[in-house]
């Protein structure tokens, strides 16, 4: 991340919260009285702390939840609607905001480690395309997603990138064209998440993701996010071609011998990291 970002992302110190809880990295979307909402400072902070965990050697997974009562509402409206008074008419500011996120958005993806939404509440817009992001997501039966955009003259048209890309095409262009609300049990039918929980129990449900993963061969699943995400905008041919020299690679690491040894062998294996 450039040196304006990180700059950003140390304006409003707390409104990123961090923790470990063992080997999973818990971050805390921290500004409940604009439910979460992505001010440029917290677009920041967050880009900033995905990419520290996400290098970190002894984080296997990460986790990403709101302060109650809500996940993320997306941009500040706000905070962008203040900058219409600058001399170009918050173009500048506009711009910034948007590479920010998309830049933001996109570490997520590139991060070697899995990245998992805890969902309570509202998650619309650019919240919603930050569970998409994710690589897996759980919500609470109450959870709620939105690209309500249109609803305000404002096409979520950074929000569709992910959104198209988890959903399939009339779901996501019934919820860029109406901006109505999906509740949880939709956005599982649709595989916007993985699993609808009662609301008290999001976050044990994320974080029985997050420790199951834990368990994994980190060079692995880093290897395997990586070919996901390559292979997926591939045609057919171009795809296997790619994966196969992807699992000889694989094939070659010493994770990868060890844990073959050890299913043949009836045995549990011992992961090196190599």
């Amino acid at each position: 991340m450039d040196t304006l970002a990180q700059q950003k992302a140390n304006e409003s110190p707390g409104i990123l919260l961090s923790e470990r809880q063992g080997a999973v990295a818990v971050l805390t979307l921290n500004r409940p009285s604009a439910r979460n909402s992505l001010s440029l400072g917290l677009i920041a902070a967050l880009h900033a702390a995905i990419e520290h965990e996400g290098a970190a050697r002894e984080v296997a997974a990460i986790v990403i939840r709101g302060a109650a009562p809500a996940f993320c509402a997306g941009h500040d409206l706000r905070e962008l609607t203040a900058h219409r008074a600058d001399a170009d008419r918050g173009r500048a500011f506009f711009e910034e905001t948007m590479r920010a996120c998309a830049g933001m958005m996109q570490a997520i993806v590139a991060c070697p480690k899995p990245v998992i939404a805890a969902v309570n509440g509202i998650a619309t817009a650019a919240g919603c395309q930050l569970v998409a992001s994710c690589d897996l997501a759980v919500a609470g039966e109450s959870a709620q997603f939105a690209t309500p955009g249109v609803n305000i003259g404002l096409f979520c048209s950074t929000p569709m990138v992910a959104l198209s890309r988890n959903v399939p095409r009339k779901a996501a262009m019934e919820m860029l064209l109406l901006g109505d609300a999906v509740p949880a049990s939709r956005a599982l039918e649709l595989g916007l998440v993985n699993r609808v929980v009662p609301d008290a129990q999001v976050f044990g449900a994320a974080m029985g993701f997050a420790k199951k993963i834990a368990a994994k061969p980190a060079l692995t699943l880093a290897i395997g996010k990586k070919a996901f995400h390559r292979q997926i905008e591939m045609p057919l041919a171009d795809a296997y071609e790619y994966t196969a020299g992807v699992m000889v690679e694989n094939m070659l690491i010493r994770d990868a011998e060890e844990g073959i040894a050890a299913f043949l062998e009836k045995r549990a294996p011992e992961w090196s990291g190599r």
